[in-house]
């Protein structure tokens, strides 16, 4: 997150997971933040109406209402969208010479949206990343918000041919660790640890504790921070108090899996919920400083964004950084462009259209909502997916191939029109034009050489193998080099058990967090949910820019 213009720092939030840890005497209550996000939510709101680029007014406030569960118009996401390809188009994509926390900071708003930021307006906004020299150039904050922006998405650090040095994420992890202070913290400058660049190092350092080297690092940095919090539960800088050290804290604990009830982090009986809690201000905002009189708009973006974290953790949802939850907003009616595809996509492949905006299933209630909730409302609202006569969907039963042949048939807006080519399809079956369709267009293949078996359950892996055929249809580059797929298949427990014909394909999904590559199985032979087939075409559809 870009610190503080107001004492010159850097540049990203980032967010909480609350786990279990010792209780404290006085903990804000999950009823209380719950209040401070949407009054956060509706300042911010209120405050920006149209977000364009910019650390102000812009990435964060997009960040923290895109997180936030709560409902934003999709045209407050559609305005930002058409400003980012504004702004990119005019300056033909070159956010910024020097600072290259620009890009990573477009990035994280981006994904959070559920737009790509490799095509935007024709321009990779990734590719600037792959530049080491040029990232690291304005200090600690590069390499940091960098890692931040590329592990939001799950991206690859794209091949910049441009750059003197090729970056990798290892460099940024050891230029990073090469900055850590005598202290055990990080500073933007000077011998001491700040609070506010020592939490922001936590939070780009979080994913790689494997790393023995990292793991110490951590350790010690946490270390200091707990001894730079005073008894307010917050942070003193050159003797003022800042709200944004509070929330950049909180952030970090987030990342790290620490609770903000741990006895480290309690003072005086006061946690890191409880200062932030202190700067709020009627109407909704939060102060700059704890003196102030009125909101400022930079400290309640990123209290929004901290409090947002927080709150989907209580929920066990995903934490605020942990994009691979992302939904697109729909893009209807956007000028932007949303909706029309990849450049390489097959002619007959099409977006489809809202024709039930106000779909609903019983089994599928706001209140603590359904992982795949958001993506399977979505589709439905399309026409894609539906549920069962009792108005249920059943999220967590199987689907078979037939079933998931429909759904991926009319989730690309292909004519079905049956093909006679599985002798188990019956000409009178309903199923038998998706099936045809399906088969026709390369995306299912059968059992055998004449057998579909289309009420056959559908495998986690099968499915994965179709979405990828799919994908290539879309106009998406689905290919994975050998070393690729090893990489990728090898941090989950059963990489090994997937069968040779899928490899590809489940090693695309995740790459393109199709797939959720936070599961430490993959489970290959397992029987696919309705839910999890939703999800799986809602973020295809959404990388495919067909919603």
């Amino acid at each position: 997150m870009e610190k503080l213009l107001k004492r010159s720092a850097c540049a990203v939030l980032a967010l909480i997971f609350i786990v279990n840890g010792p209780t404290v005497s006085r903990a804000a209550s999950p009823t209380e933040i719950q209040a401070a996000v949407s009054n956060a939510a509706a300042y911010i709101q209120k405050a920006v109406p149209s977000p364009e680029v910019g650390s102000v007014g812009g990435e964060w406030a997009v960040l923290g209402l895109a997180r936030s569960g709560l409902a934003v118009p999709d045209s407050y996401f559609r305005s930002y969208y058409a400003a980012v390809e504004s702004t990119v188009a005019s300056c033909k994509g070159d956010l910024s010479d020097k600072k290259y926390t620009e890009y990573s900071r477009v990035v994280l708003a981006l994904t959070a949206i559920g737009k790509g930021p490799s095509d935007v307006g024709g321009y990779d906004l990734l590719t600037p990343l792959g530049d080491y020299d040029k990232t690291v150039w304005q200090g600690i904050n590069g390499p940091i918000f960098a890692l931040i922006a590329l592990d939001g998405g799950g991206y690859k650090i794209p091949k910049n041919s441009a750059a003197k040095t090729q970056a990798t994420r290892g460099m940024y992890l050891d230029k990073i660790l090469s900055s850590q202070l005598a202290d055990g913290g990080f500073a933007m400058s000077g011998t001491s640890a700040d609070p506010d660049t020592t939490a922001m190092a936590l939070q780009a350092l979080s994913k790689y504790r494997s790393r023995s080297d990292v793991s110490a690092a951590v350790d010690k940095a946490l270390a200091c921070l707990s001894r730079l919090q005073d008894g307010t539960g917050g942070f003193t800088v050159s003797g003022i108090s800042y709200s944004e050290s509070v929330s950049q804290a909180i952030l970090a604990l987030g990342e790290l899996g620490v609770s903000l009830n741990e006895s480290r982090f309690v003072k005086s009986g006061r946690s890191l919920a409880d200062a932030l809690l202190s700067y709020e201000v009627a109407g909704g905002g939060f102060r700059h400083l704890i003196g102030d009189s009125s909101a400022d708009e930079m400290a309640t973006e990123q209290a929004l964004c901290a409090l947002v974290s927080a709150e989907r953790s209580g929920k066990g949802m995903k934490s605020l950084f942990d994009m691979s939850d992302a939904v697109p907003f729909s893009g209807e009616g956007s000028a932007s462009g949303s909706g029309a595809g990849l450049s390489g996509k097959n002619a007959d492949v099409k977006a489809q259209a809202i024709i039930n905006s106000g779909v609903s299933f019983r089994d599928l209630p706001e209140e603590n909502p359904h992982k795949n909730r958001a993506a399977i409302l979505a589709l439905a609202s399309r026409g894609i997916i539906g549920g069962f006569g009792d108005g249920t969907f059943s999220p967590d039963s199987t689907m078979t191939r037939a079933q998931f042949s429909a759904i991926v048939v009319r989730a690309l807006g292909l004519t079905p029109k049956a093909g006679g080519a599985f002798v188990d399809v019956a000409a009178s079956d309903w199923y038998a034009p998706y099936v045809g369709t399906a088969g026709t267009y390369g995306i299912v293949n059968g059992k055998s050489a004449s057998a579909f078996d289309p009420e056959g359950t559908i495998t986690r892996q099968e499915a994965a193998v179709m979405v990828a055929r799919a994908a290539k249809l879309c106009g998406i580059n689905s290919a994975m080099t050998a070393a690729e797929r090893g990489a990728m298949l090898a941090q989950f427990d059963d990489g090994t058990q997937t069968a040779d014909w899928a490899r590809d394909a489940l090693a695309f999904c995740y790459a393109q967090n199709i797939l959720d590559q936070s599961d430490a199985e993959i489970q290959p032979a397992a029987p696919i949910t309705r839910g999890a087939v939703a999800q799986m075409l809602y973020k295809l559809l959404g990388n495919a820019n067909l919603l």
